[in-house]
Order: C-alpha cells, then sequence, then structure tokens
C-alpha cells in the first residue's frame, strides 16, 4: 500500500488484496477481498449465485434450440426459458435475504418442469438441481469451518 508524505497509509488507494478506509478516529483499515462492508461474504450464497448464474446462460441457450430443433412456439419458449433466466439472475442478487434460498429449490423444480419443452432440460435441470444441493451443502460446511 502507498504512503503519504507523513508516512500513513493511502485511504483511496485500492489494491488486489482488499480496500483501504478510514474509521472514525482516523486509522486506515483495510477490508478483505470479497467482504461485504468489513464481514467476509456468505460462503453459500456466493456458491448459490454462481450456479444460478451459469444456470440462467443454460436456459437462455435452450430458448433457440426449443425454435430450431424442436419446432416449439418462439413466443412460448421466450417466454417460458427467457422468465426463467431473468428470475435466475434476479434470485442470484437477491439470495442475501432469508426466503432467497428455499426459493431458489421452487426455481430448481421449475427448471426441471421445461423438460417438458425440451427434453435436454430434464437432465440438465437436474444436473443444475444437484448442483445447488451441493452448494448448499458445502456452503454451509465453509461457513461451519469459517465459524470455527
Amino acid at each position: 500500500m502507498s504512503t503519504d508524505s507523513g508516512g500513513a497509509a493511502d485511504p483511496a488507494r485500492t489494491e488486489a488484496a482488499g480496500t483501504a478506509r478510514t474509521d472514525a478516529a482516523g486509522e486506515v483499515r483495510t477490508e478483505a477481498a470479497g467482504s461485504v462492508r468489513g464481514r467476509a461474504a456468505n460462503p453459500v450464497a456466493r456458491l448459490l449465485s454462481a450456479v444460478l448464474a451459469c444456470e440462467a446462460i443454460v436456459i437462455a441457450l435452450a430458448i433457440p434450440v426449443a425454435v430450431s430443433v424442436l419446432n416449439v412456439d418462439g413466443a412460448l419458449a421466450g417466454l417460458v426459458c427467457g422468465g426463467l433466466a431473468v428470475v435466475c439472475v434476479l434470485m442470484a442478487g437477491m439470495l442475501r435475504f432469508p426466503w432467497a434460498t428455499p426459493a431458489g429449490t421452487v426455481l430448481q423444480l421449475l427448471i426441471i418442469a421445461t423438460g417438458f419443452m425440451v427434453p435436454t432440460m430434464f437432465f440438465l435441470g437436474v444436473l443444475f438441481g444437484a448442483l445447488w444441493a451441493t452448494a448448499l451443502w458445502m456452503g454451509r460446511k465453509a461457513e461451519a469451518a469459517a465459524a470455527r
């Protein structure tokens, strides 16, 4: 971290290791990278949001498959798959709320149900559901380890 002429760290400087901030007493504090307002980011939410982001991409890519290969109506495919992709992205941003994890679990079931429109989505929905369950398990395991 750089220093000014007085030897104190420059609070405006941001480095890969974190962000420097000046507290009420005038001392410079560094927040760890990946932290949210001084506390570590929730490992469960980080893993689940990664699953949802990847899932949104896969669901969006199912639209042209449904239309061109399976002759599904474009409006229906866009509404169902596009809507679910948008919901995945929004849900990834709302994982800080306690209700979002159960809502995300319901979303996984809806994604599996898109297999009625694009049969490959049965397999991909189950795969992402397994990733969702694994992210919940591993994230909670990481949370417990960090608490020790």
